[in-house]
């Protein structure tokens, strides 16, 4: 419940951003900052708590947490102007940053030590990382014609419920030690500063295009070297908010990467088909379908974890993962402007099968890892990781919206190129819609006016549908060359063993 709870709350921003525009009187550009400022705590703030729950105890570290997160979703309900609500968005960010590790913490505690890996930490994962579809699947109910007060009483609802479930079953208890020092806000703020640089540059970018505002540069800029800075005070400190040196060791390192790269495949589902559908006309309520059945395969993923995951199957199941997105995103760069929902329903479900299948046997490679480490770096990784994949998606989605935005340029340049005066089916166009309109508009030149405008629009959307086809084709190469590189590298482990017997 308190991993749903969270998820859903991040689902229904991003969801219906421009609902939330729109009853906040303010741009869909604007209304971006909403989920900036709500993005940047929840990927910052982990990081600190990883003292915070040492020092202050475990037990009141998820109560304080639980009842913030109540408070604020207790003030969204009454919010109606932008200001107001950019505040509440970053306390509500804030207040979300804890509730990601108590979901991990107690999945994961119920259960005997040999099902924390096959049982917990797949439903664990499953939970966080369905937010955004159920929010699609649930929001076009929950809205209607009663605007967003519904959303926000069904998040109040769920902190509540959440915060009863943390009073009555608290977690068990761990040693308390005073870690907490000065030093210690001057990294994080370095952090913060970073994590939120890089979430507004990759957020703004694709919006106001890179070039076109120099202050996304500088603000990406300011935020490598605030993170430069950061590292650079952690090596030098005997009690480090965070230990860079082993976040940089090459298992750890190989980890990230895979996880980066991976969650910016995962693009491809997050801001490409519903985005496209978007642009396309279909309304929410017609995404539900696809949605569901994206859902309902991410949970098979989950089972199939369950069922057959072990450390030694893990390069398995991340190539099997890697193909079948491959597949699928193949599939997806077939897409015309009729495409509706319905004809994406399998390519999408094998790629949400396969977000599933890849990423638990991941987090068990990470926390397998740690644990060699030793017991406290447990959960530095969890918060690590969850603060890692925050961020990735944003970046992905940005970097994946940039492309598109710069293939429907190209391919915009090459319709208009073909929209003249001389050309056939131009004309033909131009006479049908014309004639369509010849009953509503009696003023020839208005008419046609019209008509043309209708053809610009068509051809836009044209436009935008053939940058979402290469941009699918895209994402199915570089799956393609991530599966071949892995096969490789198992092959030659493979080798390696045989020879050493």
């Amino acid at each position: 419940m308190i991993a749903l709870s969270q998820g859903l709350q991040q689902g229904f921003i991003t969801t219906n951003l421009s609902q939330i525009a729109g009853d906040l009187g303010v741009t869909t550009s604007k209304a971006a900052w909403l989920y900036i400022a709500y993005t940047v705590p929840r990927a910052a703030l982990p990081v600190l708590l990883i003292k915070v729950r040492t020092q202050y105890g475990l037990r009141r570290f998820a109560e304080l947490g639980i009842i913030v997160y109540v408070l604020v979703a207790f003030t969204a309900v009454w919010v109606t102007d932008f200001r107001s609500a950019l505040v509440v968005q970053a306390l509500s960010g804030a207040a979300a940053a804890p509730l990601s590790t108590l979901g991990f913490l107690y999945m994961l505690e119920a259960l005997a030590p040999e099902w924390k890996m096959r049982l917990g930490l797949p439903m664990a994962l499953t939970v966080l990382l369905l937010g955004s579809s159920l929010a699609r699947i649930v929001s076009p109910a929950l809205i209607g014609d009663g605007g967003l007060l519904w959303i926000h009483l069904t998040g109040l609802g769920m902190a509540m419920v959440s915060l009863m479930l943390v009073f009555f079953l608290p977690l068990r208890p761990i040693p308390r030690m005073k870690v907490i020092e000065p030093t210690d806000f001057l990294s994080f703020g370095l952090i913060a500063l970073g994590f939120g640089g890089m979430t507004t540059a990759f957020i703004m970018g694709p919006i106001y295009y890179w070039t076109n505002a120099a202050w996304i540069g500088w603000t990406i800029v300011v935020a490598v070297i605030s993170l430069t800075l950061a590292i650079i005070v952690e090596l030098n400190r005997k009690a480090p908010l965070l230990d860079v040196r082993w976040l940089a060791s090459p298992t750890i390192l190989h980890l990230t990467g895979t996880l980066f790269l991976f969650r910016l495949i995962l693009s491809e589902q997050a801001a490409g088909a519903p985005k496209m559908f978007t642009i396309l006309g279909v309304a929410p309520s017609q995404m539900v379908v696809l949605f569901a059945v994206i859902t309902v395969a991410t949970l098979l993923g989950a089972l199939a974890c369950v069922a057959w995951m072990r450390p030694n199957r893990v390069p398995w199941f991340h190539l099997i993962a890697l193909l079948l997105i491959a597949f699928g995103a193949l599939l997806d760069s077939q897409v015309t402007s009729l495409t509706r929902p319905a004809q994406m329903i399998f390519s999408q479900a094998l790629v949400g099968f396969a977000g599933m299948l890849f990423m638990p046997p991941a987090m068990m490679t990470g926390l397998i890892t740690a644990l060699t480490k030793g017991p406290q770096y447990l959960l530095s990784f969890i918060i690590v990781f969850i603060s890692t994949q925050t961020l990735g998606g944003v970046l992905g989605s940005g970097l994946f919206t940039t492309f598109t935005t710069h293939r429907q340029a190209f391919h915009l340049q090459g319709l208009a190129e073909q929209l003249t005066p001389s050309d056939p089916m131009t004309v033909q166009a131009l006479t049908l819609y014309a004639t369509n309109l010849a009953g509503q508009i009696t003023d020839s030149s208005v008419r046609t006016a019209q008509a043309a405008s209708q053809v610009v629009q068509i051809a836009t959307a044209q436009a935008w549908v053939q940058a979402y086809a290469d941009a699918y084709l895209l994402t199915a190469i570089v799956a393609m060359i991530a599966a071949g590189a892995l096969l490789l590298h198992v092959l030659r482990d493979m080798m390696a063993r045989k020879a050493a017997t």
